[in-house]
């Protein structure tokens, strides 16, 4: 990781200014000043002399056939010998780098080697005029010419990404064309001696050029490589911190789920007792102030348990330790039996439900006690926010892909969509909720999603502020019975099952 990460400082952060700082490319003639970038260019440098030394040997040699036309064979067989000699020893060096560990290379003396080798090559080159002194055909001079301004120009693009290599490679050349041109100068042909020699400096302007291109693409490669490595340690960072939140809300659900029997034990007994002394069953109390102390625990007893049951409850769920009891169950029964349940409820606080479930519907493949529990957190909620006078509307029927839903609608004060997922965490309350409905656990809601997901169902919230909310749970198709493919019990298929 970057230092900046070990000062403390976010992974972004450190990411982008550290690689700023490094990667910031200075185009100077002696290397960027940064050793990993002068060792990549060093690399390039070196596979693009390794690459060009078949191509430069194959020219040297087509170079030197066509020179015997005008030269002394003896001499262009020498030059010819110099010139592989010298491209054999380029070769090497370039591939000895290659294979050198990064460790090992000393970013200094290799630069200077391949200086070397590159003013070496040029001067071989430049030595290709003094061939022809002698000859005194045009077409030899413009032969010569034309093969030193291809070989500058093949020289400035193989080693661009070492700019003093380009010079040390074209210094000798540019002053062999200057002097190879010096008689044509004295013929009234200026102008190309200008062109040949100008040439020169245009091959120095490009290669300087492609220097500061490859030096900007590795900036912004090394950039790209830091944030990636940013990028996945804050992403194993990330994994490492939700697999022990993960590991913690397990070992949470699994302890709480292992205490059903020892937490409902003693409240089992304080409830029996606690109503057996507000029954007075063994005759009245001496102070009539123990009868509401002892109503008093028999309540508190009582909603102790329901809320242990729903934690209990919600903990299985999340612990993958609740287990459906799967039966053929009518949802439309279940819903009138909730309705009927919770009516007294929602006629003490003057609220009016009304129902519209579909005739006929088949029944579910699913947990009755879930179904029911279900329908009566829901309806119980609503109820709950609805304020005196307000109206809930419930209905139950068919889905567009064959499976049945449930809705539930109310006129309460409505959740934020930024809360939504709050109300649907465990413990969570919206803020219109706690200040305009009596207090609840905040259990019902992830219970009831906790359990539509178990059944392959979805759950939906629609609700704004003021306007009320409408919760909706759609069970798949699967889960209906007349949708299921009927099971073939013909004599053919009894025998095939009693062999199987």
């Amino acid at each position: 990781m970057s230092e900046a990460s070990a000062k403390g400082k976010s992974p972004r952060f450190a990411g982008t200014t550290l690689g700023r700082l490094n990667a910031r490319p200075r185009f100077g003639t002696s290397g960027t000043g940064n050793r990993a970038f002068d060792l990549e260019l060093l690399r390039l440098f070196a596979q693009s002399r390794m690459a060009s030394v078949p191509a430069l040997a194959s020219i040297a040699l087509l170079v030197a056939i066509m020179a015997i036309i005008w030269a002394d064979p003896v001499d262009v067989l020498v030059w010819l010998g110099l010139a592989w000699a010298c491209q054999l020893i380029s070769f090497k060096a370039a591939k000895q780098l290659v294979a050198c560990r990064e460790a090992d290379v000393i970013v200094a003396i290799w630069r200077r080697r391949f200086i070397a080798t590159e003013a070496c090559q040029g001067l071989i080159w430049a030595i290709l005029p003094v061939l022809f002194l002698d000859a005194t055909n045009d077409n030899a001079r413009i032969f010569v010419l034309f093969v030193l301004m291809l070989i500058s120009a093949l020289m400035s693009l193989v080693s661009a990404t070492l700019p003093l290599a380009v010079y040390a490679g074209l210094a000798p050349m540019t002053i062999a064309v200057i002097l190879h041109m010096h008689p044509i100068w004295q013929e009234q042909t200026w102008p190309v001696a200008i062109i040949a020699s100008g040439a020169q400096f245009f091959f120095i302007l490009l290669a300087r050029r492609l220097y500061a291109t490859s030096v900007s693409s590795l900036s912004f490669r090394l950039e790209k490589d830091m944030l990636i490595a940013e990028l996945e340690e804050a992403k194993a960072n990330s994994d490492e911190a939700r697999e022990r939140a993960e590991e913690a809300n397990l070992a949470k659900s699994r302890f709480l789920a292992t205490m059903s029997h020892e937490l409902r034990t003693p409240l089992n007994a304080i409830l029996g007792f606690s109503e057996v002394m507000k029954g007075e069953l063994f005759g009245p109390h001496g102070v009539a102030a123990y009868k509401e102390y002892s109503n008093d625990i028999h309540a508190s007893g009582q909603h102790l348990l329901m809320l242990i049951n729903e934690i209990l409850d919600l903990s299985r769920v999340e612990a993958g330790r609740y287990e459906l009891r799967e039966e053929p169950v009518s949802l439309a029964h279940v819903v009138e039996d909730c309705l009927h349940i919770l009516s007294l409820r929602a006629q003490k606080r003057g609220i009016v439900i009304a129902e519209a479930i579909e005739g006929e519907l088949p029944r579910l493949w699913g947990d009755e006690r879930a179904l029911r529990q279900i329908t009566l957190n829901l309806l119980t909620n609503a109820i709950k926010f609805t304020p005196p006078g307000g109206n809930v509307s419930l209905k139950c029927g068919w889905t567009q892909s064959g499976g049945q839903y449930l809705s539930i609608r109310d006129t309460g004060p409505g959740i934020p969509a930024h809360e939504i997922p709050v109300v649907l965490s465990s413990f969570g309350r919206g803020s219109l909720a706690q200040k305009n409905a009596e207090e609840g656990s905040g259990l019902g809601l992830p219970i009831v999603k906790g359990l539509v997901d178990l059944h392959g169902g979805t759950f939906t919230i629609d609700s704004e502020p003021r306007r009320g909310t409408e919760v909706t749970v759609i069970f798949p198709a699967e889960r209906v019975i007349a949708a299921l493919a009927p099971i073939d019990m013909s004599p053919d298929h009894r025998d095939v099952r009693a062999a199987a």
